[in-house]
């Protein structure tokens, strides 16, 4: 990969997304084109930290080196804080050195959020401007349940009779087996009657955003307000 971070921007009616094209986590939001892309690059060294001991990874000094290549629409799933639409290089093919690269950076987003979560350990998570947001156990359900939402949407079925709220190893190796599967055109062990099943590049890029969204979330919200 050369210093050019290549971005796509994601718009809906309220809140726009930006996507570091290459590197699957890599995105944030704003209610505008620019500040999205500001957030995006704020967050460079945050997501260094995270890929930089699995897959060669360089953070640009330099804003120029943000490029939008594409901008799609968003929807409602844009304004709730999700990355939703689909982009152009989504669709294009993988071949076996692209899967392992996807799977090193998705296996890097679920260790930082692990990491979080034991970081986090005994500590009272800040509450918001109105005393929202979820404690640990119920961040660490909510993103067990989500990657296995995402496992079905890719083509399989969940793994029986696991606790998604304490035990998210099972779900997260059957998402890896099923991107191999599906990369290589391979049956799927469990699958699902999904007609159209999300691209392999799509679930990694939802699935790794998703993870370090809340290890981010978590880190943010156990650290003590200045003042």
């Amino acid at each position: 990969m050369d210093r050019r971070v290549r971005v796509a921007i994601e718009t809906g009616p309220k809140r726009v997304f930006a996507t570091a094209i290459d590197w699957p986590g890599w995105s944030r939001s704003a209610r505008s084109e620019d500040d999205a892309i500001e957030a995006l690059q704020a967050y460079g060294r945050r997501y260094a930290a995270v890929v930089s001991a699995s897959v060669p990874f360089d953070l640009p000094s330099d804003p120029k080196a943000f490029r939008v290549d594409e901008r799609v629409a968003g929807g409602s799933g844009t304004d709730f804080g999700v990355p939703s639409s689909v982009i152009a290089a989504d669709e294009e093919p993988v071949d076996d050195v692209d899967l392992e690269r996807l799977s090193m950076i998705l296996r890097a987003c679920w260790t930082a959020f692990d990491a979080a979560v034991a970081a986090a350990e005994g500590v009272e998570l800040r509450k918001g401007p109105r005393g929202g947001g979820r404690d640990i156990p119920k961040i660490v359900g909510h993103v067990g349940e989500s990657d296995a939402g995402y496992l079905h949407a890719l083509g399989a079925r969940p793994p029986k009779g696991i606790d998604l709220g304490t035990d998210l190893e099972p779900v997260r190796h059957a998402i890896l087996e099923t991107l191999e599967a599906r990369v290589h055109d391979r049956p799927i062990a469990e699958p699902t009657a999904v007609k159209r099943p999300w691209l392999p590049r799509y679930t990694v890029r939802r699935t790794a955003w998703h993870a370090l969204d809340h290890a981010w979330e978590i880190e943010d919200r156990a650290t003590p307000e200045d003042g």
